[in-house]
């Protein structure tokens, strides 16, 4: 590849990001804002984030999950979030004894209970192993977010949320999703940082 190409693939490049961030700014910050406040809500209370992807989608899971047992930009408290890909031990003996399909689904049913978030990153939305384990969630009662490339895609269809990212690269949905990453961690911030309304009166009671 001469200079120019370079160049000219590099100027490609971050057009195409560019336009995957206007389609996440149009289309997805709602979603991201209410799954900010509503994953502060279930933390919050005791419960538990677990989050999975494959390759460069698990690195994004780890990226998630480490901003919630650590802090994103102000201190605050440490939240329960685990990436179920860096239990390694667990992940090569489930993938030895139960194939590597199996690898999530396993882990989810161990660790996640009712009222928990199961958090899928995938670029294709097709990963064999992230469909499984929305399906164990689902039927151990915990919520199931996908952060996906392109949509329609399987993955969409067994969560019970989904925020795509319509690009045509790998590399362009992966750079979005950690700008998704990042914004749902501002919505969490904000959210566990804002003063609580005052308790509704209950009848008969006292003050």
């Amino acid at each position: 590849m001469t200079e120019h190409s370079a160049l000219d693939a590099a100027h490609l490049h971050c057009r195409s990001l560019q336009e995957a961030l206007d389609g996440l700014r149009r289309h997805g910050l709602p979603r991201i804002a209410d799954w900010g406040g509503r994953l502060a809500a279930v933390l919050t209370d005791g419960g538990r984030l677990l989050a999975a992807g494959n390759g460069g989608s698990a690195a994004q899971a780890q990226h998630l999950t480490a901003e919630l047992v650590g802090r994103y930009r102000l201190e605050r408290r440490a939240y329960s979030a685990l990436a179920l890909h860096a239990e390694t031990s667990s992940v090569t003996a489930i993938g030895n004894d139960y194939g590597f399909d199996h690898v999530y689904a396993r882990q989810v049913t161990a660790h996640g209970r009712p009222g928990d978030v199961l958090m899928l990153l995938s670029t294709s939305g097709r990963s064999a192993n992230l469909i499984a384990a929305a399906g164990a969630a689902r039927r151990a009662g915990l919520c199931v977010w996908a952060l996906t490339g392109p949509g329609p895609n399987p993955l969409v269809e067994a969560a019970h949320e989904a925020l795509c990212v319509e690009a045509g690269s790998t590399a362009t949905v992966q750079e979005a999703h950690l700008v998704a990453v990042h914004l749902l961690c501002e919505s969490f911030d904000a959210a566990v940082s804002a003063p609580l309304a005052p308790a509704a009166a209950v009848p008969g009671r006292t003050p």
